[in-house]
């Protein structure tokens, strides 16, 4: 269920975020980005401090399939060290790369790491590099067979509550770099040859597995691809050769096909790394030829891996009599090639290339190329040991409850703007859904479950789109994503209202304190139309420069960010520096005379949010020809003056209240509907 969730938000946040817009230029914007950067290579003195040496070791970088570097002391290879960054291409909630030095011991345990680079606004969070540090200190001993803790290794350090999505790629990153590292230098099974399992199995069944490969060339193909030979090849549809290649290392494949003796021969004199090449073929062409007696090399035959090309030589070269398993065709011709390790990885797809060449009437060779693709099937492979699931993940199974609570206020507040009209001409019933939507969302989404949104999402969201765009990064968070998805599908139906003025714990906070206030009598200051319309600029300036300060210095852009009082108000509820404390409560004060006087002026997410919110689909808000003309009774009442004098709204301001909805219905305060009631009567008594 929880998998399915987080599915459908994801379709949500895909269909109406800026990732649908700017994806496929943040996809060429981040391989330039990644060219650009590469990873910072481990000193002496860093190995030395990871592996707990005495001495400074030697470091020899590995430019293998998994890059690293192999740390060696007295000739012994102590262990292998790998970056994050390079591996695991991490990047943090700043959307800039994160680099851990990861080091693993033969063991295949993680002996250590050691954050190399990071641009993470951790300091803001009230936390240091040290903290970071003893984070990344503590996965040292963990066991990667068991990266779970179930092993005999230490638990997985915990993450740290207040860096919550940082610490998690932290976390992430160092799991899969060190798991690939340990595979990829052997230390751990997965990936490798399965050489143990044996199935018996007959030729049919190998080759529809694709355990064999097969091509057929026939002799009309190769009469016209060497055409002008001096000695033609013969029409007909007859094989010009017919061949077949297997990796013969895996027992249920090798053995079958050459029976128990001749396969244990086989694999029984292979050196470390070293694989069998099977090679069968029969018709008009040799796939071995002769001329390797002389010079050691099979010059018709080549293996191709991506831009690596391995020749075939005599050294290991065994010539098969016959062939052990049923069903397997007549050929002419069955050999072994032993093919060493140098550049080859036998787990990867690769190619058989077989040359056929004949001379022309003028001396010259014609020739053309038969390609016979291979891949092991997986089913050969040793599977790898479990890798630790990712931590979005576990999060989110282990605040489902939490995702499911939010989730249903998204939709009872759907519901309460979809009937609006029904709940707008009941008073009573309007300020009482409000007054218990609004504690609800201050209490149990923003002090409980932290679901207080901040413009800093909305610049980490931009720098991703421009990074390099990944949703683990922000399902870290499943309360704060599962809001985001809600308001992104708000922001199309209704505006910046849906979150503004129903799903902001802070903004809650502000109205019902302000409603405290007007029963205890605090008189409410009236700003002035053409003042308060010149205070919007305060908002959206300050946004801007948050966004703009972000490219030069993300720590910078989070301590401007500090406008925001979200963060001490709900996040630590007041657990802070005097001074960060002290200007929440100038923020209320001030609100308790001017409602909502934050949301009106300051708020920078409310400005980030208006400017999406331009796409909305639907005008749900009601307005009459009187409103504005004759009676500006609602623009009085409005929440947060997003009514001008001239009885429009202005969709940018409004935080969807419904207060200007129950005025208009109510029979009791319209201007316009009391005088429709007077005349009611009137009307009624000429017509008798």
């Amino acid at each position: 269920m929880v998998r399915q969730l987080v599915s459908m938000m994801i379709c949500v946040l895909a269909c109406v975020a800026p990732a649908s817009v700017h994806f496929a230029s943040a996809q060429t914007v981040r391989p330039q980005m990644e060219q650009g950067i590469a990873a910072i290579p481990p000193t002496p003195e860093i190995a030395q401090g990871l592996f707990d040496l005495q001495d400074a070791p030697v470091i020899t970088r590995d430019e293998a399939a998994v890059p690293g570097w192999s740390v060696s002391q007295g000739g012994r290879v102590v262990g292998h060290i790998a970056s994050t960054w390079e591996i695991a291409r991490s990047v943090g909630y700043s959307g800039r790369p994160l680099d851990v030095m990861v080091a693993i011991g033969p063991q295949g345990r993680i002996v250590g790491a050691r954050l190399m680079q990071h641009n993470e606004p951790i300091l803001t969070l009230g936390l240091t590099d040290q903290d970071i540090a003893r984070f990344v200190d503590g996965f040292a001993g963990i066991d990667l067979t068991n990266p779970d803790g179930a092993g005999d290794g230490p638990d997985m350090p915990d993450i740290i509550s207040r860096a919550t999505v940082s610490t998690g790629v932290i976390r992430d990153s160092i799991l899969r770099t060190a798991r690939t590292l340990a595979i990829g230098r052997g230390l751990l099974p997965g990936g490798g040859i399965d050489r143990i399992s044996f199935e018996a199995k007959d030729w049919p069944t190998l080759i529809a597995e694709n355990a064999i490969s097969h091509s057929v060339v026939t002799l009309d193909t190769a009469r016209a691809a060497l055409s002008g030979a001096k000695v033609p090849v013969p029409a007909g549809d007859a094989p010009f050769i017919e061949v077949w290649v297997a990796l013969a290392d895996p027992p249920t494949i090798g053995r079958n096909i050459l029976g128990q003796q001749q396969y244990t021969r086989a694999v029984g004199a292979l050196g470390p790394g070293d694989v069998v090449l099977f090679v069968a073929s029969r018709g008009l062409h040799s796939h071995r030829g002769t001329d390797w007696r002389k010079t050691g090399v099979f010059d018709r035959i080549v293996l191709v891996q991506g831009d690596r090309r391995v020749p075939i030589t005599d050294a290991g070269y065994v010539r098969v009599d016959k062939l052990a398993t049923a069903g397997a065709p007549e050929t002419k011709e069955r050999s072994l090639f032993t093919i060493p390790p140098d550049g080859f990885d036998p787990t990867r797809p690769f190619t058989l290339e077989l040359t056929a060449t004949r001379p022309d009437s003028a001396g010259n060779d014609l020739s053309f190329v038969i390609d016979v693709p291979y891949a092991l099937p997986e089913t050969h492979l040793v599977p790898p040991p479990p890798e630790a699931a990712p931590l979005w993940q576990l999060t989110w199974q282990d605040k489902r409850f939490a995702v499911i609570s939010v989730a249903a206020m998204q939709i009872i507040l759907t519901l309460i703007l979809l009937f609006q009209e029904s709940v707008v001409r009941r008073p009573k019933l309007w300020r009482a859904i409000r007054l218990g939507f609004l504690t609800t969302t201050l209490v149990w989404l923003g002090w409980i479950l932290n679901g207080q949104l901040s413009v800093v999402q909305v610049v980490a969201f931009v720098h991703s789109l421009l990074n390099g765009f990944r949703w683990e990064t922000f399902l870290i968070e499943p309360v704060i994503f599962t809001l985001w998805a809600g308001v992104g599908l708000g922001l199309l139906f209704w505006g910046r209202g849906v979150f503004c003025g129903w799903l902001c714990p802070f903004g809650a906070l502000q109205e019902l304190s302000n409603v405290i206030a007007q029963r205890l009598g605090v008189p409410q200051i009236k700003v002035p139309h053409a003042l308060h319309e010149r205070l919007w600029i305060i908002k959206y300036t300050l946004f801007v420069a948050i966004l703009a300060l972000s490219f030069y210095s993300m720590t910078q852009a989070l301590i401007l960010a500090e406008a925001e009082p979200f963060k001490t108000a709900i996040s630590m509820q007041m657990m802070r520096a005097w001074p960060f404390v002290a200007f929440v409560l100038v923020l209320l004060t001030a609100g308790l005379f001017i409602e909502r006087f934050y949301c009106r002026y300051l708020c920078p997410l409310g400005a980030a949010l208006a400017i999406p919110a331009k796409l909305k689909i639907f005008d749900w808000l009601h307005r009459r020809p009187q409103c504005g003309r004759e009676c500006r009774l609602c623009e009085t009442k409005c929440t947060v003056g997003a009514i001008d004098p001239l009885g429009r709204i202005n969709p940018n301001e409004c935080v969807l209240c419904l207060r200007c909805q129950v005025v208009m219905n109510d029979a009791a305060t319209c201007p316009v509907l009391k005088r429709r009631q007077r005349a009611t009567p009137a009307v009624g008594g000429s017509s008798a």
